[in-house]
């Protein structure tokens, strides 16, 4: 990897520091039986998990059948290899990707889709895990750094990225308390995150955009 290409990326600890709070940790800990699901599909191949907070104790979300990335302390990631944006991945190389609430925080969420199209395979699966925009759990990541998005937005960020969202997200976390409920209901709802899981197309429908260094939104140092 370039060391240019490593230096590209602003420091994303300010944003990811909300998701190792209590508050944050509950929303991920909602989403661990969805990760073990992940975990099951497409089996024999690669799997990437992209999360903003390295594994904390036993909280499902250590499966060892992923390459784990997470924020590192400086720049980029680190977890099972220290790389920057675009991955150091061959394309068509992942059955699964799973992006956990990196693109809340992104600045440029659409290349961030397009670098996760790429690695996919022909039919391979992206998990989305996204905050809520609408869900009153909204005031405990105010200020934080998140930049979430609705559902629409991201639908319409997944087909530009060649891929097929599905047509119903599913809602997970908490509403107001700070709690990790396990159950998933249809629809977000006023739930702090929900999941989409979009298909990589066998040929996109539109053009791929000329991909650009992936940028990030810093936050604002949690006090």
């Amino acid at each position: 990897m370039p060391p240019s290409a490593f230096r590209r990326q602003p420091e994303l600890t300010d944003a990811a520091a909300w998701f190792s709070c209590a508050a944050g940790r509950a929303v991920l800990c909602s989403e661990a039986g969805s990760l073990r699901e992940a975990a099951q599909e497409r089996p024999g191949q690669a799997r990437l998990l992209l999360t903003p907070v390295p594994a904390q104790g036993d909280d499902g979300q250590g499966e060892p059948a992923f390459l784990r990335l997470h924020i590192a302390a400086g720049q980029g990631f680190e977890g099972g290899v220290r790389c920057g944006l675009p991955l150091p991945l061959a394309s068509e190389c992942c059955g699964v990707v799973i992006v956990q609430h990196l693109a809340d925080i992104s600045a440029e969420p659409a290349a961030l889709l397009e670098e996760c199209a790429r690695v996919l395979v022909p039919g391979g699966r992206l998990w989305l895990f996204a905050l809520n925009p609408l869900a009153p759990y909204r005031l405990r990541w105010r200020g934080a750094g998140p930049r979430p998005a609705e559902p629409f937005t991201w639908r319409r960020r997944l087909r530009a990225a060649g891929l097929l969202p599905e047509s119903v997200t599913q809602g997970l976390g908490p509403t107001w308390s700070v709690a990790a409920p396990a159950d998933l209901q249809d629809g977000a709802g006023l739930r702090a995150a929900f999941l989409l899981r979009a298909e990589k197309r066998r040929a996109p429908l539109t053009p791929n955009r000329t991909r650009h260094a992936v940028r990030w939104q810093p936050g604002i140092p949690a006090a």
